[in-house]
């Protein structure tokens, strides 16, 4: 993306972080409660994601499986033997706290959080600061031909060479 003003970086920023704190906490409660189905577990934690953390519904939504994926994986890992024997010092380290995310771990976005306009180069984004519109991105010819042509469902909200992009 092209750079962007203070406030946008900020905003995208500011929305990362407090993603990962939510995903943070909804893997606390996946943890503790063994609950790992998205349905299951979005009935534990969606009222608080909305009331307590301030998420939108959309963005609440993507935090929750971006959690039960995280588990999904750490459950194949662990079946493929990939963390070792269940008495090793991995695979105990693995399963013996809820997964965590970096702060500025990547996000994913759909549709509704994310919407190109590809004829203007700009997405509009629903970030903590609320709904950005016309941020400008560029890329070659033919990465922006690509983009136009295939891109399809959700897009990473991610943090590259110190901005939000």
């Amino acid at each position: 993306m092209d750079r962007h003003t203070p406030e946008q970086a900020a905003a995208m920023e500011a929305t990362l972080r407090a993603c990962n704190r939510v995903a943070n906490h909804v893997s606390w409660v996946a943890y503790e409660s063994g609950t790992r189905d998205r349905n299951g577990l979005q009935k534990l934690v969606y009222a608080d994601i909305k009331a307590v953390f301030g998420l939108s519904a959309q963005p609440a939504v993507r935090v929750v499986k971006k959690v039960v994926d995280a588990y999904s994986a750490l459950a194949a890992s662990l079946r493929a033997g990939r963390l070792g024997d269940p008495s090793s010092k991995r695979y105990r380290k693995a399963t013996g706290s809820p997964v965590g995310f970096r702060p500025e771990a990547a996000q994913p976005f759909d549709d509704r959080c994310l919407s190109w306009q590809t004829d203007a180069r700009t997405v509009s984004i629903w970030t903590v600061d609320g709904r950005m519109r016309g941020i400008r991105y560029t890329g070659s010819p033919d990465q922006l031909k690509t983009l136009a042509e295939y891109r399809r469902g959700e897009s990473d909200l991610v943090r590259r060479a110190g901005s939000g992009s």
